[in-house]
Order: C-alpha cells, then sequence, then structure tokens
C-alpha cells in the first residue's frame, strides 16, 4: 500500500504524467523532454527526479548524458507505471502534441543513424563480402533459442541487430556497447520498429554493471575479435547467466585475412574451436556442438554453451 500511495503521489502532476508517456514510447534524456515539454533543465530534472524516486522510470548513463525510461515491469513501481500509462486519455490534445513532437525528434534520430551508416558502409560491406550472408546466419541464432526468454544481454550490441531479431522471443532485452554513436543508431533502429521491451546502454564487456545470475540467454555477436581479452569477457558473462542459460557466440574461425586487422581494427583473425572450449570450461560453461556457416574466405562459427552448475563434460565437435 505505501509502495502504490508513493507512486501516485509522485504521478499526481500533469507534466509527470507527460514525462511517463514519453518515457513509455522511447529512451529519452533531459534535452529532448525539455524541448518537447517546452519547460526549463531544473523544472524538467525535479520532475524526473520524483519520479526515479517513487520508482517509476529507471535513470541510466551513457557518458555525459542521463537517459530516462518507464521502469520495467518485473518491478511494483514498472507494474503501477505501466498502469497509469494505459489511464491515459488517448484523445488529450497535450499528449497527441507532445507524441508529434517526439517523433520529431526520433526523425532526427534515424537521419542521424543513416549519416553514420553512409559514412561507415563501404567498411561494414567489405566485411560481410567475405562470409556468408547475415539472413542465413540469423537464422541459426534464431534456432539456438526456440524456446522464449525472460531476460537477454546483446554484449557489444553495435547496430542493435541482434535485440530487433530477438525481441519477439524475449520479455525484456538489453545490448550494451562503448560507441556512443553506435547506441544512438541502435537506438533509432529499436523506436523505428517499435521495439519497447529492449534498450541500449553504455557499458564495459569486461565489467558488466548488471547483478549476477540475472540473465537466462547473452548473445555476443561478432564481437570477440574486437577484444584483447576474449576470455575475460565470456567469463563476466557467465557471471550474469543464471544457471541452465544459454550463451551464443558468434564469429569467425580462425582465418588469415590480414586486412581485417590493418583495416577494420580486428585483433584477433578469427579463433580455433579449442581456444573457445578452454575459455568456455575456464568460465564453467557447457559447451555445444560447433555450427559452422562456411563462406569465401571466412568462416562463421557459432558456439554454443549452457550455464549448468551440475555438469562439466564438453562436447566440442563441430557440426557442419
Amino acid at each position: 500500500m505505501d509502495r502504490l500511495l508513493s507512486c501516485l503521489r509522485a504521478a499526481a502532476d500533469s507534466t509527470r504524467l507527460r514525462l511517463l508517456a514519453l518515457c513509455a514510447a522511447s529512451d529519452m534524456n533531459v534535452s529532448d523532454l525539455r524541448n518537447i515539454l517546452g519547460q526549463s533543465q531544473p523544472r524538467v530534472s525535479r520532475h524526473l527526479k520524483l519520479l526515479c524516486e517513487a520508482g517509476l522510470l529507471d535513470r541510466y548513463r551513457e557518458g555525459s548524458w542521463i537517459f530516462y525510461r518507464l521502469a520495467d515491469d518485473s518491478c511494483e513501481g514498472g507494474r503501477i507505471a505501466q498502469s497509469l500509462i494505459e489511464m491515459l486519455p488517448n484523445g488529450s490534445q497535450q499528449l497527441l502534441q507532445d507524441r508529434d513532437r517526439l517523433d520529431i525528434i526520433r526523425c532526427k534520430r534515424s537521419e542521424a543513424a543513416e549519416d553514420y551508416f553512409r559514412e561507415n558502409a563501404e567498411r561494414w560491406d567489405t566485411v560481410r563480402s567475405l562470409h556468408v550472408e547475415e539472413e542465413k546466419v540469423e537464422e541459426v541464432i534464431l534456432d539456438c533459442f526456440p524456446n522464449h526468454l525472460n531476460n537477454l544481454l546483446d554484449i557489444g550490441t553495435g547496430t542493435g541487430r541482434m535485440l530487433q531479431l530477438l525481441s519477439a522471443r524475449i520479455d525484456r532485452g538489453i545490448g550494451i556497447d562503448t560507441s556512443r554513436d553506435m547506441l544512438a543508431v541502435a537506438r533509432a533502429n529499436l523506436g523505428s520498429c517499435g521495439i519497447r521491451n529492449c534498450h541500449v546502454r553504455l557499458g564495459d564487456m569486461y565489467r558488466l554493471e548488471l547483478n549476477d545470475e540475472s540473465f537466462d540467454g547473452v548473445v555476443i555477436h561478432q564481437v570477440l575479435h574486437y577484444s584483447d581479452n576474449p576470455g575475460s569477457v565470456i567469463i563476466e558473462a557467465s557471471r550474469i547467466l543464471q544457471n541452465n542459460g544459454l550463451l551464443v557466440v558468434v564469429d569467425f574461425l580462425s582465418h588469415n585475412q590480414e586486412i581485417l586487422r590493418e583495416k577494420h581494427a580486428h585483433m584477433r583473425l578469427g579463433f580455433s574451436d579449442k581456444e573457445i572450449a578452454d575459455w568456455f570450461q575456464a568460465a564453467k560453461l557447457v559447451g555445444q556442438p560447433v555450427i559452422r556457416l562456411e563462406g569465401s574466405p571466412l568462416t562463421v562459427s557459432l558456439w554454443t554453451a549452457i550455464k549448468n552448475q551440475d555438469q562439466r563434460e564438453n562436447n566440442h565437435e563441430p557440426v557442419k
């Protein structure tokens, strides 16, 4: 009862209800919210502080920027926030005006994402031309997650493609990345697809600011070859993985394409099955059969593992 009363008191203001509606529609920063509401930054920040203290909004930092979103519905504050959103009048002129202004911001985000893609298209197209089509890789990734998941983590989310791909099979997903440019692209992509059960944030794959055993699925898609310590990334992924949770690592099998190191910042020229298997074992993960998708000259491998506290035998035989 106390929690409910606290939430209702915090939401009992027209500006704060508008803020809840906006943060339910998209991850928002203070600058965007100030422009939409037409209010001063100190006033908007004060309203946001009250909503966060009541547990109706979540707050997270991305570099020097702070983003806000509706609290996760796994907690009481999030469920109350969602109920309040559902009670808002659809025909409210003020809310409709806010949505129109939000659409303008979304368009600007999409334009910025498109500009970034254009600037980097040649670099990405060069790498894509060396291996099997992404559509085939994505089909296999979907096969790896046949059952619905509660929580999915995408390490090195990039454009947010893995979250888009798996959003219908999860209750909620988080993507982390060290690049603010890529996070802006991912945020725009998720917004344009209307995906609200996933969000992205700045994060270090070596030190995830996430609780132990809080995810039942983790994806590391084409990220490990940028790492100078892949084993540490897998150990950290195992830490936040629940018992019987699944880790899927998608990357290149060992190769000799030096151009990827020279021009595309790849620190590792792919990986052998033994390397991955050793890292899985060190992270107390049980390796599953390896899946190969052969291309020319690169072969994409999917290494999967289950966190199982009772079983320690790994199966490393590749599946063609």
